[in-house]
């Protein structure tokens, strides 16, 4: 499915220097979008939090460690200066990610690219939280109250089923999937600065 997007992203033209990994320049702005009740019940039975702390999946421990590790040393220490708040955060995004079946490092070069990892952020927009969510959402499938989208695990979970969401509409296409995320669909800039910042995530193996 990705293949489409690299495709797509390779005939865009350099772009500026304010698309830099760590500039949070493209702060989302879904748009409102009308969907059926079939699908509204859908995701918000998606959005139904588990009783039981996430616990990402990995194929062996030596991959759990190195992955951890290496995702860790990544993360900016301005925001996530502790070792357990940066342990905790990479499980929810790991866990949050295969559970919308996403790739973790997807999700966190679009975290990059939204928020630049800042739980409190909030756009000229009104979009909120790690995966800068629009407040509209959490009425059309969440719990109708704003103020959730600072909780790391809800802003995340909805994040991750809102792109699922753009993906399954768009057929897989993740260009198309990345630009109705942040309300640009059809032009470049914000697909690219999420594929650059994915690449930045890349996992390279085991430490």
């Amino acid at each position: 499915m990705f293949l489409k997007f690299f495709a797509r992203a390779a005939l865009v033209a350099s772009i500026s220097s304010s698309l830099l990994i760590g500039n949070p320049v493209f702060a989302g702005k879904q748009l409102y979008e009308p969907m059926s009740d079939t699908v509204r019940t859908a995701l918000s039975k998606t959005m139904e939090l588990d009783q039981e702390p996430p616990e990402p999946m990995f194929k062996t421990s030596q991959e759990r460690v190195g992955w951890m590790s290496q995702m860790s040393e990544r993360l900016p220490r301005k925001w996530k200066p502790e070792s357990q708040q940066r342990i905790d955060f990479l499980k929810m995004v790991r866990y949050e990610s295969q559970r919308a079946g996403l790739e973790p490092e997807l999700v966190l070069g679009l975290i990059e690219v939204e928020s630049y990892f800042r739980r409190y952020a909030i756009s000229s927009a009104g979009a909120r939280g790690y995966m800068q969510v629009m407040p509209f959402w959490t009425k059309l499938i969440g719990n109708s109250d704003p103020s959730s989208l600072f909780d790391m695990r809800t802003n995340i979970r909805m994040g991750c089923t809102i792109l699922r969401h753009y993906l399954d509409m768009e057929k897989g296409d993740l260009y198309l999937a990345l630009g109705r995320y942040n309300g640009s669909r059809g032009r470049p800039e914000y697909p690219t600065a999420v594929e650059r910042a994915w690449k930045h995530w890349k996992y390279n193996g085991p430490v």
